[in-house]
């Protein structure tokens, strides 16, 4: 289960399992959508139940991690970290669907968090979407991560969807392994 609370990392560990060993996240079709929400509007938020919410990160220095070489102290790291389980960003602002596209932050070293929980309708706009295999599709100038209910689908060196695709490139997160079932949340 994905933490609830962040613990700032004190020491740099390879992974368990070697990245030739680990799966690859699932990828999204290359074949075009049978049905397409947008969610950049009204409508298409309403329809999975989005509230969208909006907060520029802060980078903060922090202490560096302990096995770094003698003549680095410290390091930086971004706050709050949102992408937990149970984050709470009810104080976070509230923004409409048309200002997603809006540009935010100052620029330079910048970076923002975006927030919703899509539930999954019966149907939408007579598409029924039991049994559907859901992708998220986002376009970021000029980096993202997407984090899919507190996990971001990435494998050490696989395309991994959920980071950066390239500069303004089209990040595509299956948000299931699987089809989807009505209530499903993400």
């Amino acid at each position: 289960m994905p933490a609830s609370k962040y613990v700032r990392p004190t020491l740099w560990v390879p992974p368990a399992v070697s990245a030739v060993l680990q799966p690859q996240p699932p990828l999204a079709p290359s074949i075009p959508p049978t049905h397409v929400v947008d969610l950049m509007t009204e409508a298409g938020s309403a329809a999975f139940g989005a509230r969208w919410r909006v907060k520029e990160a802060k980078v903060v220095e922090c202490p560096a991690l302990t096995n770094s070489l003698p003549e680095f102290k410290t390091t930086y790291d971004i706050e709050p970290h949102a992408e937990l389980l149970g984050f709470d960003d009810s104080d976070w602002a509230v923004i409409t669907p048309a200002d997603l596209g809006v540009r935010r932050g100052g620029g330079l070293v910048s970076f923002i968090w975006f927030r919703t929980t899509l539930t999954i309708p019966a149907n939408v706009a007579g598409f029924d979407t039991a049994g559907a295999k859901a992708v998220f599709c986002v376009n970021v100038d000029d980096y993202a991560e997407l984090w899919i209910n507190a996990a971001m689908p990435r494998t050490p060196g696989r395309p991994s969807p959920g980071a950066i695709q390239g500069f303004n490139m089209p990040n595509r997160v299956v948000l299931a392994d699987g089809a989807v079932s009505p209530g499903d949340r993400f």
